[in-house]
């Protein structure tokens, strides 16, 4: 009796500590076909804090890399990851040392907060390897219209660029010329634009003219759009994903940090009927919060993250994809939102296979927005594509202040798309205009058939968006920028009658959301205004110095010798802190050079 007794606790205590189990029981840590998500989202708590504990057992044991590997070849194959809820680790381990650092520099980085420092402050910093990259494109020559009278492009509201180069000369640093993009500069900031009269088409056009401050002979036309706003209760429920990187280069101040600030922004503007799901990734992909309104849940779910593996941000795409779709609104609004210095070193993290494979998520009606974060590993090249292709926007968090104006202050914006695929196309008329040159907008011009055709993909404006464009036209008569051609064929064309009146034509070209078929408007200026031209004041002036400021930046040969100094006197006085801020930027950067 008393053997059986010995054998009987020693079978019941294995059974208890796992070791034994049934034949059907499922891996901790495991989610097949036999486990649906539906089953999982019905767990009375959503925070799968134990994510990360799980992770601390195993970067204990050195097998986070092999691990990783495993599951990320799972995941290709098989439903989200998810994890029974277990309480946060009360410490989070120091993350790693980076590539190419020693090991004990690396340690007294870390450690630098919780020991007597041997330098004067400040203390020096381990020299991390800079990986960020650009695709920069070169700056749009000048077009003679007789030969192209025609300029086609698809719409930008993307803000990155600007928030970046902020961030370098905040750093002491000038930005690389290929850092900067121009139309998002200008498209940082709000303008006067009046609202659309009604929503039967969902933005208004506005159109102004002025002289060029940095040449006599050329003028400057600004085409202005601005979608109407849509309120907090008006817009439709939300469905969104957020999207974590929780690697190892995310440890450091400018990055996780932000992105806990996001979150809390974002959390802070949800309603009763938004759900919000977040997938965190490293060398392993998993469900960290599943979906919920609760502000209490998202906010402890924040409070869980912490940085350290290798970077899975293809694999863990396909998750987020997953986790939208389980959860999809027919009428609302489905969106990823991805937070990541675009570090991607583990499964997919070609530019260009992650486009293809977001290019065909889109058509799921599932869009994607992507914030980028910190220094050193800043893949712009990447989140701006991948974020083109995928209907959203991308943003550059380089503060708590910028989170909030991106996910608290323009949140209908981010989220809630009132046109999609929207083309601008202009036609000058050689009668009055005889050169031209598109300010920015590089990598998005498009050819001049692609105009008609509503199967090529371009911008989308969302709910009180703003998209501006500056074109700088030389009069015919100007001496201009091109020599004149020796023969006469190959000349600007004489003046036409019937048309004289007419300095050039734009339309417009949009589809209302989830429709097949575009719509198209059209407007035509007149050639009085090109005369009547003044320079700039108001709120075409700032408009105009933000340009100035991009094309500095940009090393841009057209604007000769205007300087930062012009720039500061064209931007006025006063305005809200964001154009406060501009000047003190256009002041950091003329106090320093180019490397």
């Amino acid at each position: 009796m008393h053997r059986f007794n010995f054998v009987s606790k020693g079978l019941c205590s294995l059974v208890v500590l796992g070791l034994i189990g049934s034949p059907s029981a499922l891996p901790l840590n495991a989610r097949t076909i036999a486990q649906p998500e539906t089953k999982l989202l019905q767990r009375p708590h959503p925070v799968n804090c134990s994510i990360f504990s799980d992770r601390n057992d195993r970067a204990r044991r050195g097998q986070i890399g092999v691990t990783g590997s495993r599951v990320s070849n799972t995941m290709r194959q098989s439903s989200p990851v998810s994890v029974v809820p277990a309480p946060p680790p009360p410490v989070a381990p120091s993350p790693p040392p980076a590539s190419g650092v020693s090991k004990s520099i690396a340690r007294g980085a870390v450690a630098a907060e919780t020991r007597i420092a041997p330098y004067p402050l400040p203390r020096p910093r381990p020299q991390l390897e800079d990986r960020e990259r650009y695709d920069g494109k070169n700056v749009a020559s000048i077009k003679r219209v007789a030969d192209e009278p025609v300029s086609t492009f698809g719409v930008d509201v993307d803000t990155g660029s600007y928030s970046n180069v902020r961030r370098f000369l905040n750093d002491g640093q000038m930005p690389p010329e290929a850092a900067v993009r121009t139309e998002e500069m200008i498209n940082y900031f709000r303008y006067d634009y009046p609202k659309p009269r009604n929503r039967d088409t969902p933005f208004s056009i506005t159109t102004d003219m002025a002289k060029t401050p940095w040449n006599d002979s050329s003028k400057l036309l600004r085409i202005g759009l601005r979608g109407y706003d849509v309120g907090s209760n008006e817009r439709p429920r939300a469905n969104l994903v957020f999207l974590v990187d929780v690697s190892g280069s995310m440890g450091s101040r400018d990055k996780l940090p932000l992105v806990k600030s996001t979150l809390t922004a974002l959390s802070n503007e949800l309603r009763r009927d938004d759900r919000v799901s977040i997938v965190v990734y490293s060398g392993t992909v998993g469900l960290l919060l599943a979906p919920t309104s609760n502000k209490a849940h998202v906010k402890q779910a924040v409070d869980c993250l912490y940085a350290s593996g290798s970077t899975a941000g293809g694999d863990a795409l396909k998750l987020a994809y997953a986790t939208a779709r389980d959860n999809f609104l027919s009428n609302g609004i489905n969106r990823i939102i991805m937070a990541t210095d675009g570090d991607f070193n583990v499964g997919t993290s070609n530019t260009e296979q992650l486009k293809k494979y977001v290019s065909e998520q889109r058509k799921t009606g599932v869009t994607l927005t992507m914030l980028g974060y910190g220094t050193g590993n800043i893949r712009d090249e990447l989140m701006e594509g991948i974020a083109n292709v995928g209907n959203g926007n991308y943003a550059y968090i380089d503060s708590a202040m910028e989170a909030k104006k991106v996910l608290a202050d323009e949140l209908s914006s981010t989220l809630f798309t009132i046109a999609q695929d929207v083309k601008i196309q202009i036609e000058f008329n050689p009668a009055h205009v005889k050169e031209y040159r598109l300010i920015g907008y590089e990598n998005r011009l498009l050819a001049e058939e692609d105009f008609d055709n509503d199967l090529i993909d371009a911008g989308d404006i969302g709910a009180g968006h703003q998209v501006t464009a500056l074109y700088e036209i030389m009069p015919t008569g100007a001496s201009g920028w091109l020599p004149e051609r020796r023969y006469p064929g190959n000349r600007t064309e004489q003046r036409r009658p019937g048309l004289n009146g007419e300095m050039a034509n734009i339309k417009l070209r949009y589809k209302l959301p989830n429709r097949k078929n575009s719509k198209l408007i059209t407007r035509q200026i007149d050639s009085a205004e090109l005369r009547a031209a003044s320079a700039p004041r108001g709120d075409m002036a700032f408009a105009i110095a933000v340009a100035a400021f991009g094309q500095k930046l940009r090393g841009d040969k057209y604007l000769g010798s205007y300087g930062h100094k012009n720039i500061n006197l064209l931007t006025g006085s006063g305005g809200d802190y964001w154009r406060q801020e501009f000047r003190q930027l256009n002041s950091l950067a003329a106090g320093q050079t180019r490397s």
